[in-house]
């Protein structure tokens, strides 16, 4: 989201002139899929994880370009609000140890960060959605000091024509009502609360659709097992509020056009793929251009030349769409690659958690991709997405659908079934034992455990008010303690509720 524009002023040329170029990035990309020339590298993984500010009052602390400059690092950019920050961890196989090195160098990363963060008033908290949030947090003068933001936030609202309205009902805390959010918002902010781990694989074309397909599979267990969101504007709302509040945050569609069944542009897909080109082709059929910005480059013409294009413009329109399991086409060294780039992912709570989760998703999305009958010819679009929403909303407490199966909660389905794949699938990519046993142990206990950082949260919270402090001051004492532990990376499901 944070590639920067160089123009802030389009007009109706522009947009048409626009179209014509993406058209003809689109045919390069189709001819480039014919002829071959991407890259055969070993599978490489990569890592993006965005992250908090707060103050001494662990209230969000607006000061993402003061950090930076005091960090001095590339790997840090900024997102979306003055709040975020984003880390950008180096590609790397997966192969050996290279998880447990990733760790190390994750902490490492984390730890420096957040005390330079303290000598502009500010800690790094890495959480799915930051609970001190409130409504004064979304206004657009709090939006981080990037053209590309402002005008995301224009176009977007210019394209509705209207205020946000932010709703969803939550899944209820035991022994209370399920809690409601209702609240209208005059800028795209509220994305910026939803703060994730996103991870990319890099694959060939011609296993980038079993790849993706693998993907979608997996979002809904992906969410149940690793949710880390459960409070917005202090209600209780989904276990892994991200989900809707990114796709209510950035829609460009008012009441009329949702009901003619025009998509968002945050959405899961609509079918199984048999080539990256649908998933291009898709975003360049149904989605109108937000930043219509063009470059020099002719893409037909760089091929001709014996160059891989950059296809500027289709990446530009590709960022302005956002799937859960999103195409990324790339240009590294001269070569050009693809990847599988994975969004349904909180940040934290812990390291470790994290490097978990990349593990169990990396290893079972490779053990379905190599399945001889693959599972999406099983099962049916639909209930993949289905299975994204019961999980996000309810994590441990959902009944997910799976082939072979039928209905059966997260930590079932994980035990019998995908844990022992992924198991396979880190062999197969020549995972260490160590490693491989050390992140699929983590998965393996927080299912057990029936444990996630937003039960944990979602826990902590109600004891702190059947203490009698209200909702603000719980959340405030919950979050104290969240940091607390997160520094000492035990995973999640070890975590003792206060």
């Amino acid at each position: 989201m944070g590639q920067d524009a160089a123009t802030d002023t389009f007009d109706r040329s522009d947009r048409q002139r626009y179209r014509m170029k993406v058209q003809r990035c689109l045919d390069a990309l189709a001819r480039m899929l014919t002829e071959g020339g991407f890259s055969t590298s070993p599978p490489q993984i990569g890592l993006e994880v965005e992250l908090n500010l707060v103050d001494d009052g662990l209230r969000p602390a607006m000061a993402n370009s003061v950090v930076l400059e005091k960090l001095d690092d590339p790997s840090f950019t900024t997102e979306l609000g003055q709040y975020n920050l984003e880390l950008n961890v180096r590609p790397r196989p997966l192969s050996g140890d290279q998880a447990s090195e990733l760790e190390l160098e994750l902490r490492a990363a984390l730890a420096s960060a957040d005390t330079k963060a303290h000598d502009a008033g500010a800690r790094l908290v890495m959480i799915g959605m930051l609970p001190t949030l409130r409504e004064e947090h979304f206004k657009a003068r709090w939006l981080s000091n990037n053209a590309r933001y402002s005008l995301l936030n224009d176009r977007i609202f210019a394209a509705r024509g209207e205020d946000m309205v932010l709703h969803m009902e939550g899944a209820a805390i035991p022994g209370q009502r399920s809690e409601r959010l209702r609240s209208r918002a005059d800028s795209i902010l509220p994305e910026s609360a939803c703060t994730s781990a996103q991870l990319h694989l890099q694959v060939p074309p011609e296993e980038f659709a079993p790849n993706w397909n693998a993907a979608q599979c997996l979002a809904g267990v992906q969410v149940a097992i690793a949710a880390n969101s459960p409070f917005l504007l202090r209600k209780a709302l989904w276990h892994e509020t991200r989900i809707p509040l990114f796709q209510q945050a950035t829609d460009t569609r008012p009441v009329e056009l949702k009901n003619q069944g025009v998509r968002p542009r945050v959405w899961f897909g609509e079918r199984w793929i048999t080539s990256i080109f649908d998933l291009f082709e898709e975003n360049v059929r149904y989605f109108p251009g937000l930043l219509p910005e063009i470059d020099d480059e002719d893409p037909i013409e760089a091929l001709d030349e014996g160059r891989a294009p950059k296809l500027s413009e289709l990446r530009m329109h590709n960022g302005t769409i956002w799937r859960w399991n999103r195409p990324v086409y790339d240009v590294y060294g001269g070569v050009p690659h693809l990847r599988v780039e994975n969004r349904v992912l909180p940040a934290g709570p812990t390291v470790v958690d994290l490097i978990a989760n990349a593990a169990f998703f990396y290893g079972a999305q490779r053990a379905l991709a190599a399945e001889e009958r693959p599972l999406w010819s099983q099962m049916s679009f639909q209930a993949a997405e289905e299975n994204l929403y019961a999980g996000a909303r309810h994590a441990f407490g959902a009944q997910l659908y799976w082939p072979g199966i039928g209905w059966v909660p997260p930590d079932e389905l994980v035990l019998r079934r995908l844990l022992p794949m992924a198991h396979e699938g880190l062999r197969d990519l020549k995972v260490s034992d160590a490693a491989r046993e050390r992140y699929l142990g983590v998965i393996e206990q927080r299912c057990l455990a029936q444990r996630t950082g937003s039960s944990w949260q979602r826990e902590t919270v109600t004891r702190l008010e059947d203490r009698g402090l209200d909702r603000d001051a719980a959340l405030v004492g919950m979050l104290r303690r969240y940091i607390e532990l997160a520094a000492t990376n035990q995973p999640v499901h070890t975590w003792a509720v206060i």
